[in-house]
């Protein structure tokens, strides 16, 4: 900043008083805002990128402000009638100020208390090789007064050597080419601390328009930058997150996708006879659509004409849950085409969970259907049972015991057998659709739907009276619902 004796430009007016007390305030009450920000953001988890970010922003915004609040505080004293210590034109002699100190006595660190212990100014006479350091530049450069300022022959010493070039040239650009000063480096104090100052100054002309000497301003900014590069290093933090959420949602849908049945239409299986069972499911995605889950459905036709039904979920999220369904539908399908019966198939994916590297718990249910006879025979693993509809009205089918899959050692899965006839219609579920913020979802509001199923002439429209239902809740984890109506 240049001197207010510069001979190319004026010393600057004064403000009114009033003016300056509007804007300390203003000042004041906005850095007690961001303020409690801070603290709010402390309250959080510390661990959370976003949290990192938002309290770096802040910390910077309080430092930021409060340089603002000293600037006017030392405005609004010069301003004053009474005001001891007005700005020095060169040349004229120092009028020493009161040094801050520590509680024991020495010199207050800079950083510590108020940002004017931050905040010093000097002046190199070229003319007659006087230095004058004010006390707060001594402070900063924790140097001690006895032992004098430093010349700018002697300034670079004190200078970590990588940035010593970038002051050499700022002071000669000044001095020989009248060039004003701003820049920052980094001294090495005598207690060992590196401190980062920022320095802005101008030459000081005199009347023939000569340089007479070098008038600057340092300010300890180590404080602003360390949260400057918070700021950085948590929004890199924070990026780098979101761009592997990203990645890891796009392999979880794709891994889903390529897991879950190819066919998003109505299916007839068994494709010839009679008694085919009319298929149709929908997948409904969770309020958020990074949380993909585990959840899935399943309709296979297996080579004796019966078919096989099964929906069931996983507990997690992510690619881990839906690599974790893709074993697991992959190996029911096996079993299911090998002939085993619904409960030891229950038994064996149970077995199969337990010695998973990565361990997890899910709920299934498993139904075999045969149109020849009209028997459906299942199983359960933890998991709502299915609903049969029928006339108008539906029910729950009783549930054989079954706990989740993963959960226990050794446990056996028991089978029950239903009686399906033409017109029937079999609603199997996982039970995202069955969480209170889902407006009251789940078998209630399912086996409400009756009137609405009986009417309806194909599995696919069952299917919409779902989704149209269901499908515009706020949903906390992701459903499927697989529909099938017995033909004639």
């Amino acid at each position: 900043m240049p001197s207010p004796l510069s001979a190319d430009r004026p010393a600057p007016q004064p403000h009114e008083r009033d003016a300056v007390d509007a804007l300390i305030h203003r000042a004041r009450q906005l850095r007690g805002e961001v303020d409690a920000v801070r603290r709010d953001a402390v309250l959080v988890d510390e661990e959370d990128p976003h949290t990192r970010w938002q309290r770096a922003l802040c910390e910077l915004a309080v430092h930021h402000l409060d340089d603002l609040g000293t600037r006017l505080g030392q405005l609004r004293e010069g301003l004053g009638p009474d005001a001891p210590h007005p700005p020095r034109p060169p040349g004229q002699p120092s009028v020493k100020t009161p040094s801050r100190t520590a509680p024991h006595g020495g010199a207050a660190p800079p950083g510590s208390g108020s940002l004017i212990g931050r905040v010093g100014s000097a002046e190199w006479d070229l003319l007659t090789d006087e230095v004058t350091w004010s006390d707060e530049l001594f402070q900063i450069f924790g140097r001690s007064p006895d032992a004098g300022p430093l010349s700018l022959d002697e300034l670079p010493s004190v200078l970590l050597p990588e940035d010593q070039p970038l002051l050499t040239a700022l002071v000669t650009d000044c001095l020989v080419d009248g060039r004003p000063i701003d820049g920052e480096f980094r001294i090495l104090r005598t207690d060992g601390r590196t401190r980062t100052l920022h320095m802005m100054g101008e030459p000081v002309l005199d009347t023939d328009g000569c340089t007479a000497s070098m008038w600057a301003v340092l300010r300890d900014v180590s404080e602003l930058r360390h949260n400057e590069q918070a700021v950085l290093r948590t929004r890199d933090a924070l990026r780098r997150r979101q761009h592997m959420a990203r990645t890891e949602r796009r392999m979880a849908v794709e891994l889903q996708e390529a897991v879950l049945p190819p066919w998003r239409g109505p299916l007839r299986l068994p494709s010839r006879g009679a008694g085919a069972l009319d298929v149709a499911a929908h997948y409904l995605p969770s309020e958020s659509s990074s949380l993909i889950g585990g959840d899935w459905y399943d309709a296979l036709e297996l080579p004796d004409g019966r078919t096989v039904l099964t929906v069931g979920d996983l507990t997690g999220h992510g690619v881990e849950a839906a690599s974790a369904m893709a074993m697991l539908l992959g190996a029911l399908r096996g079993m299911a085409v090998a002939g085993v019966e619904p409960g030891a198939l229950m038994g064996h994916l149970n077995r199969l969970l337990e010695s998973s590297v990565q361990p997890a718990l899910g709920s299934a249910v498993c139904c075999r259907f045969d149109p020849a006879t009209g028997t459906l025979a299942w199983a359960q693993a933890g998991h709502p049972p299915p609903l049969l509809f029928r006339n108008g009205e539906g029910r729950p089918l009783p549930s054989p015991d079954g706990v989740l899959l993963g959960a226990a050692s050794g446990v056996a899965y028991e089978r029950d057998e239903a009686q399906l006839l033409p017109g029937d219609v079999l609603v199997l579920h996982t039970d995202g659709l069955n969480r209170h913020s889902d407006r009251g979802a789940g078998p209630d509001a399912l086996l409400a739907l009756a009137p609405r199923f009986a009417r309806a002439r194909t599995a696919q429209e069952c299917v919409r009276t779902v989704v149209t239902e269901f499908g515009g809740a706020e949903r906390l984890d992701d459903a499927c619902v697989l529909i099938a109506r017995i033909g004639a």
